[in-house]
């Protein structure tokens, strides 16, 4: 179950939406500047609401009367941007465990070889990101976020960047995670027929 409450003001930007979902797959849809990043950044932990709330699975991320506002790193979210956002300097397999390491055994909910299988990387893991194509930096970034073993997955426009090849390349890997794992995600799109292939429902802004 996703609860969210959240207004904010930004300059002269003024945000207030309200939704609640107990789907797995959310989408955010809207034009350009109609909030859609705002509202993932302040699940997030990003940006602090003037006021409002945010509860994931029955936990209180944030509520501004009872004065909560969890971290960003208590909160435990994946987060996959447009840009993928990778560490140039490591190899894809320093970038898959860069979040798994930073977690206790017991808090993994899947080992890099199961990803690795799922998001078919078995022959890029030696790679660094300058070697892969934006579709393959994409699926590095979606295992580096599964392997954080998040409560949440905020997915940012993550194939705006793609031309229609590499977007037809990388939607079927989106549809094995929304099929084989069970983590609710929020996917922000400005694409209609792209968030309606990997979305159990839809918010409109």
């Amino acid at each position: 179950m996703i609860d969210c409450h959240i207004q904010l003001q930004q300059g002269q930007f003024s945000l207030e939406q309200r939704f609640q979902s107990d789907q797995s797959v959310i989408g955010l849809f809207g034009a350009s500047g109609s909030g859609k990043t705002t509202i993932l950044h302040s699940i997030a932990g990003l940006i602090r609401p003037q006021s409002g709330w945010i509860k994931i699975q029955d936990h209180i991320w944030f509520d501004s009367t009872q004065n909560i506002n969890l971290s960003t790193q208590q909160r435990r979210v994946g987060l996959v941007f447009q840009d993928a956002q990778l560490f140039p300097h490591k190899s894809v397999k320093q970038n898959l465990l860069f979040g798994f390491k930073h977690i206790q055994p017991h808090e993994r909910q899947f080992e890099l070889d199961y990803i690795i299988e799922l998001l078919k990387l078995g022959h890029l893991i030696e790679r660094t990101p300058i070697k892969l194509s934006g579709g393959e930096k994409q699926r590095v970034a979606l295992g580096r976020a599964l392997l954080y073993s998040p409560k949440l997955l905020l997915l940012d426009e993550p194939l705006s960047a793609l031309d229609a090849a590499h977007k037809a390349e990388i939607i079927p890997f989106f549809q094995r995670v929304k099929q084989d794992i069970k983590i609710p995600m929020l996917y922000v799109s400005h694409d209609q027929s792209e968030i309606k292939q990997l979305s159990d429902t839809i918010w409109y802004l």
